[in-house]
């Protein structure tokens, strides 16, 4: 038996046994990062696609994502590779990298204007030490360093990446505990996290706005007035569109209208706010 330390669930697991998040499992007594070097999806991106406006603008990066996920949202863009039945099969077929091959592919875009490497599209903390183990090499390699997460880590984690990690677009993704239980999260973990990345590196926030959960100007009322407290009002603040998905058709897209408005609300409290998906 061992206990995952990563995230606030410290899943209890049996040799043998994966976690909750299905890419950490128990081995020879110990957690370990089952998704090392496992990867589902590159490529080169712009770097506003992140979503970051404020680092780097104009420039792309490579972008790598393997499997697995600690969340449960029932909207996610990336069920493909995060926790539906066929993202626990990508094991079997994801593509094996080292971090030094990765290095020396993000090397060979350079030329085409990539800064680095972004650690996205699943959930990048979960395998925090392939991020880790790559992001330093990247370093050494006069590069940059970019994480796209939902923030569900122990702070400890931030420790090992602080070093290398130079920008982070963290989901927030809304701002009552009962909206995180119930996409299986857990709110205090995710504003801890946010309050520690932003005294290590850049930080940009998103917001996907979801008609009947987290839509109300009170809720983004919140959500900026915390940031701009705890972070400064020079935070940017991504507000982007639901789309149906996944396990959460049962309604339609968010009005681009109310995005534009809740957009407005939080401007009362920050100087950069971006709508998305519009």
């Amino acid at each position: 038996m061992a206990v995952c330390k990563v995230c606030f669930r410290h899943c209890d697991l049996k040799e043998g046994q994966r976690g909750f998040c299905g890419a950490r499992i128990c081995r020879g007594g110990e957690v370990v990062c089952d998704n090392y070097g496992a990867l589902t999806a590159v490529a080169l991106d712009p770097v506003e696609k992140k979503p970051l406006r404020r680092f780097h603008p104009g420039s792309q990066i490579l972008s790598v994502g393997s499997y697995g996920c600690n969340l449960r949202c029932p909207f996610c863009q990336n069920y493909e590779i995060s926790w539906s039945q066929t993202a626990m099969m990508q094991r079997e077929t994801a593509e094996s990298l080292t971090p030094e091959q990765l290095t020396v592919l993000a090397k060979k875009y350079a030329p085409r204007g990539s800064i680095g490497m972004a650690f996205t599209y699943n959930e990048p903390l979960i395998g925090f030490e392939f991020v880790r183990d790559t992001a330093r090499l990247i370093h050494e390699a006069g590069m940059l360093n970019v994480m796209v997460t939902n923030g569900t880590a122990e702070l400890w984690v931030l420790d090992e990446l602080a070093p290398c990690i130079d920008a982070m677009n963290i989901d927030l993704k809304g701002f009552t505990a009962d909206w995180y239980r119930r996409i299986g999260g857990d709110l205090d973990a995710v504003k801890a996290f946010i309050a520690g990345a932003a005294k290590v590196c850049h930080v940009e926030l998103t917001t996907l706005v979801i008609p009947g959960e987290n839509d109300s100007r009170q809720e983004i009322t919140d959500i900026a007035r915390w940031i701009a407290g705890e972070l400064g009002r020079d935070t940017p603040l991504h507000i982007s569109r639901f789309f149906p998905r996944f396990k959460m058709t049962d309604r339609p897209a968010t009005d681009p209208a109310l995005i534009y408005r809740l957009a407005d609300t939080a401007r009362q409290e920050l100087e950069y706010v971006y709508t998305g998906n519009c």
